[in-house]
């Protein structure tokens, strides 16, 4: 199970992620409670394992911007999380390959994710951001053959529920192991990591533990 930390606002934050077990950590440069400047973004990317996953969360920025941001600050992914049309998704993917677009489940949008050409897909609730649980089960619903990156409301008391229900390919959390908005608790931290990387799947590969060989992964 692919586990990314979103939302962090300190290099201290960034390191317990990595020591907890995740595969990739977020960084907000949309508005948001756990905005970061990109250039300090890219100073804790520096300080983290060169085999963790580094990822610019932005909503509505420009194509060309989001790669500028990106490719400056030597991230390794882009994810797109607001109402970025297939244009503009397909020319950031072109410059940042590993580029992963979000949907509102259940919306159009993510009925046919795969117009915008990015695998994996992150699958979140009507409110991104809010902290709000769904009815996970949803998450299947979308096109056969992508990968899905669970979002929203995710918890370390839920989470594992929320993979039987939905059999996700990973899964994203923010606010379900924060102490304060932007601020994570390493308790929880590492009780999201443990749930999430030890969870029965009905189908799929056994659990594994430590990061991603990204080069080899079907996903990114």
């Amino acid at each position: 199970m692919f586990v990314k930390i979103c939302g962090i606002t300190n290099e201290e934050d960034g390191l317990i992620a990595v020591a907890m077990g995740a595969d990739a950590v977020g960084f907000v440069f949309a508005p948001s409670s756990r905005q970061i400047a990109p250039a300090r973004a890219g100073d804790i990317a520096k300080r983290l394992p060169p085999d963790i996953l580094t990822v610019g969360v932005f909503r509505d920025e420009s194509p060309k911007r989001v790669v500028e941001i990106v490719n400056r600050n030597s991230l390794g992914a882009a994810q797109l999380h607001g109402n970025e049309s297939t244009e503009d998704t397909a020319y950031v993917r072109e410059r940042v390959p590993r580029t992963m677009k979000a949907f509102v489940v259940g919306s159009h949008q993510f009925n046919t994710a795969e117009r915008w050409g990015t695998d994996p897909i992150l699958v979140d609730a009507a409110m991104p951001g809010s902290g709000e649980s769904y009815d996970y089960r949803l998450a299947r619903n979308g096109p056969a053959g992508l990968h899905v990156v669970l979002a929203g409301g995710l918890t370390p008391v839920n989470v594992t529920d929320a993979i039987a229900a939905a059999q996700p390919w990973g899964v994203d959390v923010s606010s379900g192991v924060e102490r304060a908005p932007g601020l994570k608790d390493p308790k929880l931290v590492a009780d999201f990591v443990r749930a999430a990387k030890t969870a029965p799947m009905s189908s799929g590969p056994e659990p594994k533990t430590g990061p991603y060989d990204w080069d080899a992964d079907a996903a990114f």
